[in-house]
């Protein structure tokens, strides 16, 4: 092999490797994105069971309330 196609493979190289690790970079990026999108949606989801069950305990204890009269 000669020596400019060494330099040639050997700058593909790097730039694959470079490559490599930006795409790393990047996926680790996205990794904790997720996951912080995920405990949101999660704190979301507790958010709105609450709600939920605040609404329905108020709806009852107004039908109660209706019916006492």
């Amino acid at each position: 092999m000669e020596d400019a196609d060494l330099q040639l493979l050997t700058a593909k190289f790097d730039q694959l490797l470079q490559k490599l690790e930006q795409l790393k970079a990047e996926n680790r990026l996205l990794r904790a994105n997720e996951k912080s999108w995920r405990e949101e949606r999660a704190h979301l989801i507790e958010k709105n069971e609450m709600a939920r069950h605040k609404v329905e305990a108020m709806i009852l204890r107004l039908k109660a309330l209706e019916q006492d009269t």
